[in-house]
Parts: C-alpha cells; structure tokens; sequence
C-alpha cells in the first residue's frame, strides 16, 4: 500500500504507526513535513516551506488561520511535485490541527483521507472559564470561536477523522461524530513497565540522589503551567513537606507556555510566579526541578516514584499520564474529565479537584502513608494500560481503521 504522512514536526504522534509499517515491509511510505533533523528507515521524506510568513496586519485571532492556510498551500505543491513524479497514494494520514491537509483533495481528489482531530473549543466549557483564578475576559470569546475556522474547514471535506479520547470526541459538534472515530493511543508497555525493587538502592536523577528510605513524589508535564495545574501542585507541597520530612520531590518540564495565555508581563515564568508564594515555605534541596529532561531518565523518574501526580483543565490528556499508568505509578489526578476517562477514583488512582491544593496535598500524604493502597492503585493502573492502551492493540487498531477506509 502507498502512504502518505503529513506533519509540520516529523514525525509528529505517527511515530509508531510509520515504524509499525515499515516493519509489515510491504508499503510505500512518503512523508511531507518542514525540514528537521529527523529520520526513519523505508520513508522517503519530502520537505515543504512556507512562501511567507503571517502578515503583520493580519487580525490576531486571524494568525493561526492564515499560518495554517499557508502550509496548506505548501504542502500541495509539495504533493503535486509527487503526483507529477507518479506517486499516487492509497491513503493520506495527518493533524488537522495545523491545516495541512485542507488542499490535498484537490490534488488527489480520490484518495482519502484520514485526519486526527484534537480539540473543538467552546466558550462557555472545559477549559475556557474553568479555573476561577483566571477568568476569561470577554474579547477573549471572538478569538476562541476563530480557532474551531480550521477544525471547521477540516470537517467540511467530508473525510475520515480519528480521535484518541471521548472526552476529545465530545468536544466537536454532534453532527461531526460520525466522521470521527475513536482511536484509543497505546504506549510500549515493555518501556513503560514497573520496576521491582527500585527503591531499594540510592537513585541517582538528576542533581539529586534518592535514598531508599525516602518517598518521591513526581510531577510531569511539557511546560509547567496553569493549564497543567503548577500552581495547585507548587500551593500543595509545603503542607505535603512539613508533615513527611522523608518526602522529595522531581519536577520534570519546561518554563514556556504550551496553553493558555501567559505569565503577566515582568513575573517570569509561570514557575517563577506561583513558587514565589510559597519559597518561604518548602526546602529548595528537597524540590528539584530537572526542566525538560530525555525520556529513559523520565522513565527512571516515573519507575521509583510513590506519588505521581497529574493534573490539568479540561483539556488535552498527555501522554505522561498513559505512561505513568504503564509504569504502575500511584496516582493523584485531578478531577476532570479527561483525566477521569483514564483513572477511577480509588480503583485506579486518587482523584482531588483542581482546584483544592489541601485536597491534593491529603491525597499525596494518603499515598505516602498507606503503603498497601499506592501498591494497589498503581498495580489497577497498570492493569488498564494493558486492558486498554497497549500499544500493539493501538496498532492492530490502526491497521483495521486504514482497511476499512482504503476498501471503502
């Protein structure tokens, strides 16, 4: 079968599925994508460039619109420089968040199509006036309807779409549900697996050493922000430490802003404000923030943790909350609904609200306290990820969704 993969990042959350087929040794594999450094063997990548770049007099809520029109453009001349080479493929597979795939029916007009839809954003739910400590002001509402303009354009093809989550599928209109189906992301469950006993020695992560007789509480996400829940997690460490002297805590991400608006003007990072409240009152040899750090010490990091903590608005669940379920973490999470598609509250974790930094710190301590239920929780947590996000059950996935709309 031919392929045709699109992503701006090569190569984007396709990752998996691109080796899955290369392994199969029967497909052609073209991916068109901006120029990175990247590279995986049997795919022969195509580069595209935009001409221009968002014109400086381009309304605001208008720039992601014309970013993503832009690349559409592009990326058709890149596929008609393949059509006119005699590549036609069976199948063309990309993000739709970036807009990249809106030319490509004109250019293959009989090939399908198969889109990952993310998000639909509303006004009036999920993230959008969800945290009371920052209130959507209301000229923020014109901007929020604008960025479903992509999503819009995406559903009126009248292609195939997939989701990971229902929580995601839920977002988008009703009438746009059957032109999604949910594709439930799997990890490697070998990578991301428990590790016995590695507790029992010093551990080296980072510029910190964890001794056996200490308990490691975790936090991930890519940037440590509001929308990830940095501020309930930085307000609920001063209690958490006070009362378990044994307890350390590792940080992992990054200072920038992947969501949502950022720091005001002057505080820094988000990190740098919501720490500022509560430095007076927290060791700073016993919270160690590693920044944005390679994925075998992250895996490290989630393998000796007694507390994992996962938070976020309703949003976009990460990939490190599927991962930290993989590697049978004890789990705190935060009470939202993409977090509660993953974790059952005292099944499979502890759920708190997002909001409640002493309701979190209560769970964390809950954890740290009683051994037999964090051995419990994370042992259920990884039962799910075998039940339901095994990677090879994702693929098998995949490969039946592509069948089923190649001989369509």
């Amino acid at each position: 079968m031919r392929f045709l993969f699109v992503h701006q990042n090569f190569p984007g959350q396709f990752l998996h599925l691109v080796r899955h087929l290369h392994e199969q040794g029967d497909h052609e594999i073209v991916f068109i994508s901006e120029a990175n450094e990247g590279h995986l063997p049997g795919v022969r990548r195509v580069l595209y460039r935009q001409e221009r770049k968002v014109s400086p007099e381009t309304h605001p809520s208008l720039r992601e619109l014309e970013t993503g029109l832009l690349r559409a453009e592009a990326v058709a001349r890149a596929a008609n420089t393949l059509k006119g080479l005699g590549y036609t493929p069976d199948i063309i597979i990309g993000h739709h968040g970036w807009g990249e795939l809106l030319n490509l029916v004109d250019v293959y007009p009989s090939t399908p199509i198969l889109g990952y839809f993310e998000f639909f954003y509303h006004t009036d739910r999920n993230d959008v006036n969800f945290d009371p400590e920052f209130p959507p002001y209301p000229a923020l509402f014109p901007s929020v309807r604008v960025k479903n303009a992509i999503n819009l354009l995406a559903l009126n093809l009248g292609q195939h779409g997939q989701t990971p989550t229902l929580f995601q599928k839920s977002t988008y209109p009703e009438w746009a549900h059957a032109q999604i189906t949910l594709l439930r992301e799997g990890v490697n469950l070998d990578l991301c697996a428990p590790e016995p006993g590695i507790g029992d020695a010093p551990l080296a992560i980072g510029p910190c050493v964890v001794q056996p007789n200490e308990k490691l509480i975790t936090f991930v996400a890519r940037n440590l922000e509001p929308y990830r829940g940095i501020h309930s997690f930085l307000r609920a460490l001063p209690r958490v430490l006070a009362e378990r002297p044994d307890a350390r805590v590792v940080l992992i991400g990054g200072d920038g802003t992947s969501y949502g608006a950022p720091p005001p003007q002057g505080a820094g990072s988000w990190r740098d404000l919501f720490l500022g409240e509560v430095s007076d009152r927290i060791d700073p040899d016993r919270v160690h923030f590693l920044g944005k750090v390679e994925y075998d010490l992250f895996r490290t990091v989630l393998k000796r943790s007694d507390a994992h903590v996962y938070l976020t608005y309703p949003f976009v669940a990460s990939w490190s909350l599927r991962e930290a379920m993989a590697t049978g973490c004890p789990i705190v999470g935060s009470r939202t609904a993409p977090v509660e598609e993953f974790v059952t509250d005292r099944r499979s974790g502890l759920l708190v609200p997002f909001t409640e930094p002493d309701s979190l710190a209560d769970a964390i301590l809950e954890l740290l306290e009683d051994e037999a239920l964090s051995a419990r929780l994370g042992s259920a947590a990884r039962h799910f990820a075998e039940e339901a996000l095994s990677l090879g059950g994702y693929l098998e996935n995949y490969d039946r969704l592509i069948e089923r709309i190649v001989n369509a």
